[in-house]
């Protein structure tokens, strides 16, 4: 099975994520996988937002009511958000600890 950055960088060639890509996605995400992956990942939602990439599994709810699109702009800023939030935790889980420069109570 592809890596997540493969997928992803096939997604960002090709402007386009098919269902079986999501699928693959979903499977990466719940097993192992490194920062690389998660940067790319990141890219991805990001790209999606944007509309540089278009989704397979999105095109039958193209024709949403204005209130339904008004929902849909709110989830993309909330994914947008989540996306932020994973890459910032992600670049503080692989921050070495340096214990001198940390405070410490009654210290």
């Amino acid at each position: 099975m592809a890596l997540i950055k493969e997928i992803v960088q096939q997604a960002l060639t090709s402007g386009y994520l098919s269902v079986v890509a999501e699928d693959q996605l979903r499977s990466q995400l719940q097993s192992n996988y490194d920062s690389e992956d998660l940067d790319a990942w990141i890219i991805l939602q990001r790209a999606i937002v944007a509309g540089d990439i278009k989704q397979e599994s999105r095109r039958k709810k193209a024709s949403l009511s204005p209130k339904a699109k008004d929902a849909s702009s709110s989830i993309k800023l909330a994914y947008q958000m989540a996306a932020e939030i994973a890459y910032a935790a992600a670049v503080a889980l692989t921050m070495t600890k340096n214990t001198k420069d940390q405070p410490s109570l009654g210290a």
